[in-house]
């Protein structure tokens, strides 16, 4: 079992380092584990960097849709590696310890990453929605500036409070524990072994995580409504199909990434196991990441049609 170390339980105590207790404590698993997640990171990074590049240089993937696809793409491997190589190491060192600096990095780019990634998600519903719903002024609609200032203005605003939260955390004192049950530094496990008074540092966690899940969610159900409304408009099953098609993917992605975080981070407070909450975070830090590229990718003629032109080239 790896080593535990408890602080003096005197106010204003200060520590240098965490110890992250891992996915497991069983020393027969983390040999098995490391393989599992060291291909889980590396299709991950490979998948979302590909996609990346691949958006990035074909002509014929230059519409605002995968403008938003690369950011989705970018964010993705962002907090992926936030996370996956410092859990990597977790399975292979005797004290999986974490250092004040590396905590207050680590909680600072996951901030900022998983929280744009919801408004991504919002956007690339409204640009799927402006898609279907008004064809003709789709360009105009969708200008660069437009489309530019839906994922400026999240990073921005992510990056404020991500910081925000991150000092005033670190700032606390950690005079109950230095041992944070999870395997990443995360807020809910480092408020956990705070001794000073958490009300607002909770407040403000609460308050933008409630505001980031309400109204990007919002904007995506009435989004989908008028999609719904103009798909069922159309005379043709065939259009009514090609319509839906175009969302079908972003729909899987929203569905699986809201309904994980909504899990993880609405249940009340009486309820939370941290046991529960590793598992929810591992599907989505790491096993979402993965998914993405697949799934914009594998039912997206114009991706794969991209993907068959570089493989012609390369040949």
């Amino acid at each position: 079992m790896k080593e535990m170390i408890k602080l003096n339980e005197t106010p204003g105590s200060q520590v240098t380092e965490f110890l992250l207790m891992g996915l497991t404590n069983r020393p027969e698993l983390q040999g098995p584990l490391f393989c599992v997640f060291f291909l889980n990171y590396m299709a991950t990074a490979l998948g979302n960097l590909g996609l990346l590049i691949l958006t990035s240089v074909d002509s014929h993937l230059q519409s605002p849709m995968y403008f938003f696809l690369r950011h989705l793409a970018f964010i993705d491997l962002g907090y992926s590696t936030a996370v996956g190589p410092k859990m990597l190491i977790s399975f292979i060192v005797e004290k999986n310890t974490i250092s004040f600096n590396g905590c207050a990095t680590q909680l600072f780019f996951f901030g900022i990453f998983i929280a744009s990634e919801l408004f991504i998600l919002s956007a690339m519903a409204y640009d799927r929605c402006v898609a279907i719903c008004k064809p003709l002024l789709y360009t105009v609609i969708m200008s660069d500036m437009v489309c530019w200032t839906m994922v400026v203005i999240p990073y921005l605003c992510s990056t404020i409070v991500s910081l925000w939260v991150t000092l005033k955390l670190l700032k606390s004192s950690f005079c109950k524990s230095n041992i944070l049950r999870h395997f990443y530094c995360d807020s809910l496990p480092l408020l956990s072994i705070v001794c000073s008074d958490t009300r607002e540092i909770e407040l403000i966690i609460m308050t933008f995580a409630a505001f980031s899940l309400v109204s990007s969610l919002m904007i995506i159900l009435i989004s989908y409504m008028f999609i719904l409304v103009a798909i069922l408009r159309i005379n043709t099953s065939g259009g009514r199909h090609k319509a839906f098609s175009t969302c079908g993917s972003h729909l899987t992605g929203v569905v699986i990434f809201y309904g994980t975080l909504v899990f993880m981070y609405l249940q009340p407070h009486s309820s939370h196991s941290f046991e529960t909450d590793k598992m929810a975070s591992v599907f989505y830090t790491l096993v979402i990441p993965m998914l993405n590229p697949l799934i914009y990718s594998l039912r997206n003629k114009e991706v794969k049609g991209a993907l068959k032109r570089v493989f012609q080239k390369l040949m």
